[in-house]
């Protein structure tokens, strides 16, 4: 990432030729200019809806800022060498959020969603601070990777035992209070696939029965990562929550693809979805429904029964054109309650545009493409997975939602990364940033990565290079 490295980086071996090179003036200045932005569009909203400026935009502004500057002075002292990107671009996205959710809620006064999204970007901001301060290492994650596949089962069963909410069964209520635990075993399960394929990646490469041009791995090797990912996908199916279940199978692939280097699994993973997605489809009411729906959006209003959700979105894209309505100016309330989460892209399309929407595209692929990038240069299997892993976890989230109110597949309820309303979605994003910025810490120190006692271990090849 920085400096200049000898030939031999692909063995894991490399030092740097001149020092690392810290950059944290220009993750400061990107801070700067991304509060700034968030600040305009507050202002921007308040003049539009009410022709003035919102009498709380200079505090929230000093709180954004606040957290700003005490993330980047934390990042400063425990990771100085980390990519400069990743904290500036959760820090824009979320800030969006923020405009986006209170411009809605100035339309549906009873029913105000920015106070609570601010608390849970909060707590996500304090949980990003105690990883990058509290996680001397993210090596130590290997040595907890069955302990964080139990927790991630259990996260994804509890809510079974719920009230479904809009026909799924994903969420816990305590009065008030909300939580959506498949949001947390997200991270989870990418660090049990990571510390598993990487512990058993040349037994999934060399071994095995041919089957024409390709070799399956034995039951003894693949057999416990794909029990855990049928159970996983079993859970969902019953939860109804098959966005999250789609998550997991691309997340599952991708590491299965980037461990093995075989793009067999990429084929087999696409046969897989597209039989899965044809059964569940056929035979779960609820996902036949929303099939119906994203085959025929215009069919309510054929039948005289108004624009469904799907088809008020196109329309709210259509009307925003390429440079948009404005803040504050579009009509996307119109979507329903989902407009707040899953529909959000849909307000962004139409205040924003084509142009804004590009915008925010470019940040999402920017923090995925720093992410992967990370994972090339670090010199451990492991890291490489799990930065792979958590760089597309926000790919494949983006994509499920963005094709999902666009009309490119069906709905799947979702919440779009940093920007939806969803507490449980922005902390755990806040957590997928701190990761990512201590391994791209130790990705710009290579000569200093030391071994771990254990870790190794437990990977069996921690130093090795090969090409995961």
């Amino acid at each position: 990432m920085t400096g200049t490295r000898t030939a031999d980086a692909g063995a894991g071996l490399s030092a740097h030729a001149v020092p690392p090179v810290r950059r944290r003036g220009v993750e400061l200045g990107l801070l700067v200019l991304a509060v700034g932005l968030v600040l305009l569009g507050y202002v921007a909203v308040g003049l539009t809806r009410e022709d003035r400026v919102p009498p709380d935009a200079l505090r929230n502004l000093a709180g954004l800022a606040g957290l700003a500057l005490l993330a980047h002075l934390v990042v400063r002292l425990r990771a100085p060498y980390a990519d400069p990107l990743p904290l500036p671009i959760g820090v824009l996205l979320n800030g969006i959020g923020l405009v986006l959710i209170y411009r809605l809620d100035l339309q549906t006064p009873g029913d105000r969603a920015a106070p609570a999204q601010l608390v849970w970007s909060m707590t996500g901001f304090a949980l990003f601070l105690a990883v990058v301060a509290l996680l001397p290492d993210y090596r130590l994650l290997q040595r907890f990777a069955y302990v964080a596949m139990v927790a991630a089962l259990v996260l994804m069963i509890v809510p079974i035992f719920f009230p479904a909410v809009n026909g799924a069964r994903i969420w816990l209520r305590f009065g008030d209070f909300s939580l959506q635990p498949g949001e947390f075993a997200k991270v989870l399960l990418a660090v049990f696939f990571a510390s598993y394929l990487a512990a058993n990646r040349e037994a999934l490469r060399h071994t095995g029965r041919r089957l024409l041009w390709t070799r399956l791995p034995s039951a003894r090797v693949i057999g416990p990562v794909l029990t855990v990912w049928l159970l996983s996908v079993g859970v969902l199916v019953l939860e109804r929550d098959l966005g999250t279940s789609l998550l997991f199978f691309g997340l599952f692939v991708v590491l299965l693809y980037v461990a093995t280097g075989r793009t067999g699994w990429i084929a087999a993973g696409l046969v897989l979805a597209s039989l899965g997605a044809w059964a569940v489809g056929t035979l779960e009411p609820h996902v036949h429904q929303r099939v119906e729906d994203w085959l025929h959006p215009f069919a309510s209003i054929n039948a005289g029964e108004g624009p469904g959700q799907l088809a008020q979105s196109l329309f709210a894209f259509a009307a925003g054109g390429f440079t948009g309505t404005g803040l504050g100016a579009g009509h996307s309330i119109l979507i329903g309650f989902a407009t707040k989460s899953d529909f959000i892209l849909a307000t962004a399309g139409e205040e924003l545009g084509l142009a804004g929407l590009t915008a925010l595209f470019l940040l999402y692929a920017l923090l995925v493409a720093r992410g992967f990038r990370t994972g090339l240069e670090l010199p451990d299997t492991f890291g490489r997975l799990l930065a792979t892993g958590l760089a597309s976890i926000v790919a494949l989230q983006v994509f499920v939602i963005a094709g999902g109110v666009t009309g490119l597949i069906p709905l799947t309820g979702m919440a779009m990364p940093f920007l939806a309303q969803g507490g449980s979605s922005v902390v755990t994003n806040w957590v997928i940033v701190a990761l990512l910025l201590l391994m791209s810490d130790r990705a710009a120190r290579l000569g200093d990565v030391p071994s771990l006692p254990g870790a190794t271990a437990w990977a069996g090849d921690a130093r090795d290079g090969g090409g995961a």
